[in-house]
This record gives structure tokens, sequence and C-alpha cells, in this order.
């Protein structure tokens, strides 16, 4: 039964791979296309830290993530190499976690 699934999700996937392919250029050459799809990875990305941060379960939670979620937006605002920003983060959420 599990291969079943396996093998219908690869298909699945394939078409939905050769659809992307089959579109026409002067389809995606349109501005407003061209604009959403620089945009979608973003909005995926940012859906997919909120869910890291404020979730635990079933439930909505506010704790040392979130401050080391505050600290690296705010080093990334301020332009600081990413291994700051990472370091940043984790020193942060350890040191609330600690007290």
């Amino acid at each position: 039964m599990i291969w079943v699934a396996v093998v219908v999700t690869g298909i699945g996937c394939y078409l939905l791979k050769l659809a992307g392919l089959s579109v026409p250029p002067r389809v995606l050459e349109r501005p407003l296309v061209e604009r959403v799809a620089d945009l979608i990875p973003v909005a995926l990305l940012s859906a997919l830290v909120a869910v890291q941060v404020f979730a635990r379960g079933h439930e909505l939670v506010v704790d040392a993530r979130a401050l080391g979620l505050a600290v690296a937006v705010v080093l990334l605002l301020l332009r600081a190499p990413f291994l700051v920003v990472v370091f940043g983060a984790a020193l942060a959420a350890a040191l609330v976690r600690l007290a």
C-alpha cells in the first residue's frame, strides 16, 4: 500500500514539473508573473520560520525562540553577516532559556 502512495506521489511531482516547463515564455516574461515568482520563496520561507518559532505541536507558544527571531531580524536589518545573525539569535535564545 505504501508503494502505491510513493509511485502516485512521484508521478504527480513529475506531472507538476512538466506543467511548469510547458508554460509559454511569453507568459513568464510578464512583469507581474516575474514579481510573484520572485516573492513566492520568501513567503514560503517566512511561513516555515513562523511555524517553527511559534508552534509546539498544536499549541501557539511564545518562548525563547521568539526572542531569537527578533534578534535575527534586528541583525539582518543592520546588515550583519549571516553567521553573526545565526550565532546572535542562538545566543539570545540560549541566554533566555538559561535565565
